[in-house]
């Protein structure tokens, strides 16, 4: 199983790959008999830039989100234990009964 953080390097470095091969096409002397390449290359570059730090912001709020999410469930657990135990009980009692049934 990944964690969040492993999914965020992941998606991070192929949106780099990606940012990567993108200024490489780009970049390639083909594409300078073409006269508006300038104004074209500097939109996508803007555009990638824009993407980036969208992409990252996402990740990192996401990320985010999940440590929060992780944290209440520590503490409702440490406030309510009986109330997480009870419910873990029925749980595996309901899992038993349906393996049971098999």
């Amino acid at each position: 199983m990944t964690s969040v953080s492993d999914t965020i390097s992941n998606t991070q470095g192929e949106l780099e790959r990606l940012v990567g091969d993108l200024r490489s096409l780009m970049s390639s002397k083909d594409f300078d008999s073409i006269p508006q390449i300038r104004q074209l290359r500097q939109r996508l570059d803007d555009g990638i830039d824009t993407v980036r730090d969208t992409a990252v912001r996402a990740a990192q709020d996401a990320a985010s989100q999940a440590r929060d999410a992780a944290r209440a469930a520590d503490r409702y657990a440490h406030d309510e234990p009986w109330r997480v135990a009870t419910a873990a009980v029925a749980v595996g009692a309901l899992v038993g009964f349906l393996l049971a049934r098999r």
